[in-house]
């Protein structure tokens, strides 16, 4: 596992006391399983932890409680609404040893806006005091392949002062990895001032691929998880491995200790080109020729030429 250079040059240092701090990743690629041991792992070592669910699936908490859903933010806010009531924190926000989690939810399928939905979830927090919570550090669990407005909410506003990434060594998680740094380089060129902290290697294979985007796009690894057996089928069972004196406990407690101490860098997202190049010619086809195709092509083979109905008129 790659170490973490404390001589980076850091463009922005987190000013709050409370660190808040966006992870994204592909959808499945354990940011949940990532998390619910990291936000416990937190609270063992003393430090208040909340840990907010903003992906439409609503299973960020899940691993946290043991396979049980708790009520969404959206979901509870709408029955309070129709019963003229006001929504209060035990409603919404339980915890299990010293974590604090909440899910913000999402609209049922084809009929609302994620995006939106996680913008209505953060003005509900809001007026929940949200700003005047007084936690060590705020873990927001975001869908790293939805591009719509409300899940770059973090990036965009500045609400959090970095972003962790979580991907494997597949292409498609490293391609939403790459999309989040140059989110991260957008906005950070509009005046943001967000940064990327690093990515952390889950189901790890020792391929290498994950480990050299983050080399190139200069972010460092965080924690490099193996693709173990013991660790997935005891996720799937929804049990927590990130317990202090655990087997599995000093590597999530060095993960708490870089996700806490690594700065927020300004990555050097890379191009498609630069993104394929981390993988072998079998893995992504780069021996594929693109063959343009014809009007006969489209039409199955036979082009039937038609006579031009346009009307020419005589120049006068």
């Amino acid at each position: 596992m790659n170490s973490i250079d404390l001589n980076m040059e850091v463009d922005a240092a987190p000013k709050k006391e409370t660190q808040i701090i966006a992870i994204y990743g592909k959808g499945g690629i354990g940011k949940s399983f990532t998390l619910a041991n990291l936000s416990y792992m937190m609270a063992q070592q003393g430090k208040r932890v909340l840990l907010i669910g903003c992906d439409p699936k609503s299973d960020t908490t899940s691993l946290l409680f043991g396979g049980k859903a708790c009520p969404t933010i959206i979901e509870t806010s709408a029955k309070k609404k129709l019963a003229g009531e006001e929504v209060k924190i035990g409603d919404v926000c339980f915890k299990r040893d010293g974590v604090f989690a909440m899910e913000l939810g999402g609209p049922e399928v084809g009929r609302g806006c994620g995006g939106r939905g996680i913008i209505h979830g953060f003005e509900l927090l809001e007026k929940l005091g949200f700003h005047e919570w007084g936690f060590d550090y705020v873990l927001l669990d975001f869908l790293g392949d939805v591009v719509c407005g409300g899940f770059g909410l973090p990036i965009a506003r500045d609400m959090c002062q970095k972003v962790i990434i979580v991907g494997s060594n597949d292409l498609q998680s490293l391609y939403v990895a790459n999309n989040v740094c140059s989110a991260v380089e957008y906005f950070r060129k509009l005046g943001g001032n967000v940064g990327v902290a690093g990515i952390v290697i889950n189901k790890d294979d020792g391929t290498g691929e994950a480990a050299a985007f983050a080399e190139k796009v200069g972010i460092p690894v965080l924690s490099a998880i193996p693709a173990n057996e013991d660790i997935r089928r005891k996720s799937a069972n929804y049990e927590i491995i990130g317990r202090p004196g655990g087997e599995w406990g000093a590597m999530f407690a060095e993960l708490a200790e870089n996700v806490a101490t690594a700065p927020p860098m300004r990555p050097t997202p890379l191009d498609q080109d630069g993104l394929l190049g981390l993988f072998s010619g079998d893995t992504v086809g780069r021996n594929v020729v693109l063959e343009p195709a014809s009007l006969e092509d489209m039409c199955g083979g036979t082009l039937i030429v038609k006579p031009s109905l346009e009307v020419i008129y005589d120049a006068v």
